[in-house]
């Protein structure tokens, strides 16, 4: 089964927001996929931000059980392709992961970018809007990449 693993810095809104969509996209497909977040400098156990569980409730998702969680080893293993939010995670997660990172990427290179997506955190909802549409642009847009990459194993990986 395919997985993905979103993160982002404290797990509240970008990563859970990324999971919620691509949890709708999969929901078009009827295909199952382990998908999840977590983030880098996270106070465990909080709530998503109420702005993007709104978001996602447009969208037939509830991640209100959702809570924050810090990113570590198991995490990482456990899944094929982790998405960061910005380049610095990425960065941060192959240096502190370095047996992993070929399945770790920016969210953005999955359209042949390389931004960072903005974080909506203490913002009015309209950014959160607007970064809810940038990733959903990304999930849709760059769909064939993610599916390819998050169906492949390790040991395919490192074949």
């Amino acid at each position: 089964m395919p997985s993905v693993l979103f993160i982002c810095a404290a797990n509240i809104c970008r990563s859970p927001m990324a999971q919620g969509l691509l949890t709708a996209k999969m929901m078009e497909t009827g295909e199952a996929w382990m998908i999840d977040s977590a983030g880098i400098y996270v106070k465990p156990g909080f709530p998503p931000a109420p702005y993007t569980l709104e978001i996602l409730r447009e969208k037939e998702i509830d991640l209100s059980a959702h809570r924050s969680r810090m990113v570590n080893a198991e995490l990482v293993a456990q899944f094929d392709l982790i998405l960061t939010m910005e380049r610095g995670q990425k960065e941060a997660l192959r240096a502190a992961f370095p047996q992993h990172k070929h399945k770790i990427y920016l969210l953005s290179e999955m359209v042949g970018q390389n931004q960072d997506i903005i974080d909506p955190i203490g913002q009015p909802f309209i950014d959160y809007q607007q970064t809810a549409q940038e990733i959903d642009g990304i999930i849709r847009f760059g769909f064939d990449r993610i599916r390819s990459l998050a169906s492949i194993s390790d040991d395919e990986q490192h074949g």
